[in-house]
């Protein structure tokens, strides 16, 4: 069948065209505080707030729109108005050669020559050292802030919690916030003293609740003191559910006082979503993605405050070109210097041209990782996916290149550490798979299994470290040099000592072992010294495919609670990969959890491209249906396109009038669902015609109500509903996920069929 498209309402189409993709939430209270009008004919700058703002742009300085682009931008809106700030999300100077060569500074140089205002700290900007980013943050032009980064020597923030600006009559309030997954993805030793005891925080406890209350504090903070008008979180904490319960979504759902958050670290592209927050008021929240793809634009006008992405802007600022191509004259002929060959693409990528390198193996991780066992000597090696950042083309090897692989600067060693201890650093990064983890482990001199239908049973403390496996092992048949690994024996291990010495990516089973090699080499000269003394300075055919180091078995589903469900999982895997359904969390289906009638449309809309079924666009007079419910558009286009109206009228507790009701939360059974296909295979042209009624001849035939006898013998005899084993139908029984999942294929390959 064709995969789905959603069914964009006509109200919502004629939204999009006349918003010009901007949402705007009128702020009525805050009229007065606004002030002014937001353009005039006379030449007069206007005295609306233009707030620019990147995130995630790891060095990209003229990718894209790049920073000569975006100087351009802010002269133009300077233009307009004299009340334009600019500000990073954070991760703005760590992932090229010129954030590596110079430990951030140059990045931190031109981001002074633009203007910038305001900065937060993302998890990467400590990649160089603490001492390092914090010299560099006081010499900077622009100021960071971060309300929970917290020097626990002191109990006072590290940098200033937030900045207040005043534009006329008008107090914005920025409050930087920074993850607390810094501790593990960047380097957990920069955290902590010479006695491996952490003197930093970042309100970091596992339920979410340390980090919330610090920012609901700042909001009262700046709303109460300093009279805000408006309050504007800049937050790298991203949207990735592994993220969680530290993620942008949470912290807004669990506060209450925000008006927008600009957001950064999962290089998500969000123009402006609306998200509620803990008292129900709208919050906008928006990120640009990554290496300045974007330059986002969030504007205070008239009492309203909108949000959007600028994408194709061409211009550029001359002196800003000027003052970066004189830095990058300084190390360019280093970059070019060619230091090896290769006769295959070296790749982060899968077969499908998606990143894989961190849930699958890769001939790249493949190449790395041999480097750091061949080069140091070592029984095995491990390289983390998170750090191999891009790939390599076939042909010259450059040095810019290599440092574009490892651009971390981390130090190669080598340590003693026991099977059981490999075992289980194994087991803690894949943990996640098939989905991502920067921790997850490209090998050499090893290979293993991941069964991913067992679901991890790792255990981390509050800063994600690991702590143990409490149930069963999902990663098996480990060999080193061909043989079952011995998890009494000692092996020698190579990495980096951003793993072995300082727990990165919580793996922190090395961390007191033996080592028997330490800091020898800096990353990117483990490569290079590969290439050139083993390799002979080229990369073979023998590099062309992954070598089938790590085997990922099972259904490849991420859900954990399948079991059981082995006649289910090839239809539960068919919705999962066709976008029909979610999970009900990253690693949950729920697979016996009851369908709900608002589940049902939502699931049917979303496997229905636009141009099979469209229906009258109505507004939403349903008396259960909530406003912003997740089943909300899809119960609209099934009543405009006939597929089922709803289970009645009743009594609007609001209104005191008759108004139609659907149930969205009532569990479906099945010959209310049978009945509703056949009304969705007719508004689909894929009905029944003619004379096609057949006797039903199901032992409980006389259970199914008349109004779904036609439904249940159209499900029968497409076999798009089956009958039970015993000869059953079992009409008032309720549809479980599993079973939804299975039909919803039937259906789907119904719809395909000629």
């Amino acid at each position: 069948m064709r995969k789905f498209s959603k069914a964009v309402s006509l109200i919502l189409a004629l939204a999009l065209i006349f918003g010009s993709m901007t949402l705007a939430f009128a702020a009525d209270e805050k009229s007065a505080a606004a002030g002014g009008v937001s353009g005039n004919n006379s030449g007069q700058k206007s005295d609306k707030i233009v707030i620019l703002y990147t995130n995630d742009v790891h060095c990209s300085i003229d990718a894209n729109i790049g920073y000569a682009g975006l100087a351009a931008y802010k002269n133009d809106k300077l233009a307009e108005t004299d009340y334009v700030t600019l500000i990073d999300a954070g991760d703005a100077i760590q992932g090229e050669a010129i954030g590596t060569l110079s430990k951030g500074s140059y990045i931190s140089d031109i981001m002074d020559f633009i203007g910038y205002d305001y900065a937060v700290p993302g998890n990467h900007e400590f990649d160089y050292g603490m001492d390092t980013f914090l010299n560099l943050a006081e010499r900077a032009g622009y100021e960071y802030i971060c309300c929970n980064f917290i020097d626990l020597k002191t109990g006072d923030t590290v940098f200033a919690p937030y900045a207040v600006e005043t534009y006329g009559d008008t107090k914005v309030a920025y409050i930087g916030i920074d993850t607390p997954e810094s501790f593990v993805k960047s380097t957990p030793t920069y955290f902590q003293d010479n006695n491996g005891n952490y003197i930093y925080d970042f309100c970091n406890d596992v339920s979410g609740n340390k980090l919330y209350d610090c920012v609901q504090s700042t909001i009262d903070q700046v709303t109460e003191k300093e009279n805000a008008d408006y309050v504007i979180a800049v937050g790298h904490l991203g949207i990735d559910e592994q993220s969680a319960p530290w993620t942008s979504r949470e912290v807004i759902a669990n506060t209450d006082g925000l008006d927008a958050f600009i957001d950064a670290h999962s290089h998500s592209t969000i123009a402006s979503e609306i998200v509620k927050d803990k008292s129900g008021e709208t919050v906008i929240l928006t990120s640009t993605g990554t290496k300045l793809a974007a330059i986002g634009e969030l504007v205070i006008d008239s009492g309203s405050i909108t949000a959007k992405l600028i994408t194709d802007y061409e211009e550029k600022d001359e002196e800003t070109e000027a003052y970066i191509e004189n830095i990058k004259t300084g190390y360019k002929d280093l970059l070019t210097r060619v230091v090896g060959k290769s006769e295959v693409e070296l790749s982060i990528n899968g077969a499908d041209g998606q990143r894989a390198v961190r849930s699958a193996e890769t001939n790249l991780g493949d190449f790395c990782a041999d480097a750091y066992r061949m080069v140091l000597g070592a029984d095995i090696a491990f390289v983390n996916g998170g750090g191999v950042r891009e790939s390599i083309p076939a042909g010259d090897i450059t040095y810019g290149q290599i440092i574009a692989v490892h651009p971390f600067g981390n130090m190669a060693c080598v340590v003693e550490a026991t099977g059981q201890e490999i075992a289980d650093a194994l087991e803690m990064a894949s943990r996640s798979a098939p989905s991502e983890n920067g921790g997850f482990l490209q090998v050499s001199g090893l290979t293993y299994t991941i069964d991913t239908d067992i679901p991890s049973s790792v255990t981390i403390d509050d800063k994600s470290m690991f702590t143990g496996v409490s149930g069963a092992r999902r990663v098996k048949n480990i060999t080193v040099g061909g043989e079952p690994i011995d998890l009494d024996k000692t092996y020698t291990l190579a990495s980096h000592n951003y793993m072995i010495k300082s727990g990165g990516d919580g793996i922190n089973m090395f961390m007191d072992n033996k080592l028997v090699q330490d800091e020898v080499m800096i990353d990117n000269q483990v490569l290079i010294t590969y290439m050139e003394d083993y390799l002979s300075g080229n990369v073979g055919v023998e590099y062309k495919e992954p070598q089938g180091r790590i085997t990922l078995a099972g259904s490849g589903l991420p859900f954990g609670d399948l079991k059981g469900y082995g006649w289910a999982k090839a239809a539960i895997s068919y919705v999962y990969e066709n976008k029909f359904f979610n999970g009900t969390s990253e690693t949950t289906f729920a697979p016996a959890e009851k369908a709900t009638r608002g589940m049902v449309v939502t699931v049917l809309e979303r496997a229905t491209a636009e141009d099979v079924i469209t229906g009258t666009a109505i507004e939403n007079n349903f008396v259960d249906v909530k406003p912003g419910a997740y089943y909300e558009e899809a119960v609209l286009w099934a009543a405009g396109a006939g597929i089922t109206k709803g289970m009645g009228l009743r009594i609007s507790p609001v209104s005191g009038e008759e108004k139609p009701y659907f149930a969205p939360n009532t569990p479906v059974t099945r010959q209310d669902l049978a009945a509703i296909i056949l009304s969705y295979a007719n508004a689909a042209g894929k009905g029944p015609v003619g004379e096609w009624m057949i006797n039903i001849d199901f032992n409980d035939t006389d259970e199914i109500s008349a109004y779904a006898m036609e439904g249940v013998a159209f499900c029968r005899i497409s076999s798009i509903m089956r009958g039970y084993e015993d000869g059953s139908f079992k009409p008032k029984e309720t549809v479980s996920r599993a079973e939804l999942a299975v039909i919803m294929q039937n259906l789907a390959e119904f719809m395909a069929e000629k």
